[in-house]
């Protein structure tokens, strides 16, 4: 496990002084014609958040995904990392063009946290419709068009450009106490496909496991990546040019045998170092906030860390997500201990969130949410836990309830191995908004 750990958090070095760099300062000395180690990590981290993008979007259409088409996924039906369990699911692929747009029909919803986010293949968010970017038109027809396609859209239907011709699509609805009603409002979202837009051709990359991430191979496919979709973000030029060329140099031998050395030892080794704090995030009490998060702009270490732990993260205004590891000691999170997180009263979850908050549990190497014999999977106000006789609130994190700790207040986390928190505050307000705040530490009981 440690080892498949130190792999999978191996991915996110870039320092300042790297981004910084200019082509000739990445040259190894005496070979004037080779990337040094340094240029190849970061090429590597790089091209890894698009080849995880196609990565999913290969499985996706394994799965039955039909361009233009939603797929309503039942609540907690999802498997991908860190997910949002306190909301109902709908995903799509969108193609649109020069001819066509795709009309995406909202329902009314009052009082309920939605949102539907757009993001291109290099998990950047493009868009999100819901009533707080629209407040003039809240429900009705959007019409998500390619920038610049003269297309022609009713006078009822707002329209939405995209800088892209395709886009992955992801629905949140939340659950709240009415299950039933999310899920009714859920499936009265629609998509329908204007015209007749070409559908992309999807490259061919490798569906890597997750326990094993690509070495050198992934230079082997960097032009089909890099060709496929340019990085939106100016100052990335760099970074594709490089991997673009490592993938023809690696066709030498001798040459393929240098870049996958450097990936071993130095790729693997500065992700496993930017892991713990989400790329140039921060960590306090324990926890670990992302300096950036759905839109990263030069930050691809974050971006990368981010798709791999969590695709298809949304922007800041809409969630900020807190993870921790370790306790306030800094000991790594385990299923043969227990621990404790008490927020005062002053400081309640919900008062750093405008709609809701929770807090899950993931294995660390997968990011996907523990089995427990109890099915319970968080932590938010619907579990109704309960208050402490001094206002503050403590959650329980255990493989056996603790005898003192109310019901909705205990997350059960299984024996025999490691695990981290994922806490999300939606609609952040205040200190969670500003980096101002962090939770309260972990405090481990026995």
């Amino acid at each position: 496990m440690k080892k498949m750990l130190a792999v999978a958090c191996a991915l996110l070095s870039l320092s300042a002084s790297s981004l910084a760099q200019v082509p000739d300062q990445r040259l190894a000395p005496g070979r004037d014609a080779q990337l040094s180690d340094q240029a190849i990590s970061d090429s590597w981290i790089y091209l890894f958040t698009r080849l995880l993008v196609l990565r999913q979007q290969q499985l996706d259409f394994q799965d039955g995904f039909k361009w233009n088409e939603l797929v309503h996924r039942k609540p907690g039906a999802v498997d991908w990392p860190n997910p949002n369990l306190d909301v109902a699911y709908s995903e799509a692929w969108v193609a649109v063009d020069e001819t066509s747009c795709t009309i995406v029909t909202v329902p009314k919803i009052v009082g309920r946290y939605y949102t539907v986010q757009f993001l291109n293949g290099w998990d950047e968010t493009l868009a999100n419709i819901n009533e707080r970017l629209f407040p003039s038109k809240s429900d009705g027809e959007f019409a998500v068009c390619l920038r610049g396609a003269n297309v022609a859209v009713s006078a009822e239907a707002k329209r939405i450009d995209l800088p892209v011709k395709y886009a992955r699509v992801l629905l949140r609805v939340e659950l709240g106490d009415n299950w039933d009603e999310a899920v009714r409002l859920q499936r009265a979202f629609t998509f329908r496909a204007t015209g007749s837009p070409k559908s992309p051709d999807i490259p061919k990359t490798p569906i890597f496991d997750l326990e094993k991430l690509p070495g050198v191979e992934a230079f082997d496919f960097a032009a089909v990546a890099l060709d496929s979709e340019p990085d939106l973000n100016p100052g990335m030029e760099k970074y594709a040019a490089d991997a673009r060329a490592i993938g023809e140099a690696i066709k030498n031998p001798a040459e393929r045998e240098r870049v996958a050395k450097a990936v071993r030892e130095q790729a693997y080794a500065e992700y496993a170092k930017f892991a713990n704090t989400i790329g140039h995030g921060v960590i306090h009490n324990g926890w670990a906030r992302p300096a950036v998060v759905g839109n990263y702009n030069i930050d691809f270490i974050a971006r990368t860390l981010i798709t791999y732990g969590g695709i298809w993260a949304n922007v800041m205004p809409e969630v900020l997500y807190y993870r921790a590891g370790a306790d306030g000691t800094g000991a790594t999170l385990t299923g043969d201990s227990s621990y404790t997180l008490t927020f005062p009263k002053d400081q309640l979850p919900q008062s750093f969130a405008k709609y809701f908050w929770s807090v899950i549990a993931v294995d660390p190497v997968h990011y996907r949410v523990l089995p427990n014999p109890k099915g319970r999977y968080l932590l938010n106000r619907e579990t109704k836990p309960e208050y402490n006789s001094d206002g503050s609130l403590t959650l329980y994190f255990a493989a056996d309830k603790p005898t003192n700790a109310p019901d909705g207040n205990w997350l059960p986390t299984p024996r025999g191995g490691g695990y981290r928190l994922t806490f999300r505050f939606y609609g952040p307000i205040d200190g969670v908004a500003n980096g101002t705040y962090f939770p309260p530490p972990l405090v481990k009981v026995q």
